[in-house]
């Protein structure tokens, strides 16, 4: 029988999987790409694909329900600004799955889902840029301090 095979369940709880969900969206429109499990990488698919749909409609009430299933008002901000505008043309398919070999610890299957023409930047959002002009005076310094 079929009954109850609505969606993957992942081995988890229903709320450890909404969690779970909510983050890997959060993640994917913060970096544009992240890299997980298989499984996992098709369960997001079609969710993230919805909030890029919803981003499209310019409304108070897509906005609420942006921040509502996003728990995160600068995804949702750059939902609604930067991948709505993006995507304009586009009339579905914002994401893409590319299998990554397998995890060395468990040979579980790995994907990197990513969007389309996705901005390569972003992926270094969190990175602090090395400062060349406050590392230089402290390699002299202690280059005098040796010698």
């Amino acid at each position: 029988m079929r009954h109850g095979l609505a969606n993957k369940k992942l081995n988890r709880t229903s709320e450890h999987r909404k969690a779970l969900l909510k983050n890997m969206l959060n993640s994917l429109i913060k970096y544009e790409q992240i890299k997980t499990t298989l499984p996992k990488a098709k369960f997001l698919r079609p969710q993230a694909d919805k909030i890029i749909t919803l981003g499209k409609k310019d409304t108070l009430h897509t906005t609420k329900m942006l921040v509502s299933q996003l728990q995160d008002i600068k995804s949702a901000n750059k939902v609604k600004k930067t991948l709505s505008k993006r995507y304009s043309n586009r009339k579905g398919g914002y994401t893409r799955i590319i299998k990554a070999g397998f995890r060395y610890g468990d040979n579980a299957p790995m994907a990197i889902i990513e969007f389309v023409d996705r901005d390569v930047e972003a992926k270094r959002v969190d990175k602090k840029k090395k400062d060349t002009s406050k590392e230089a005076p402290k390699t002299e310094e202690n280059k005098q301090a040796t010698a």
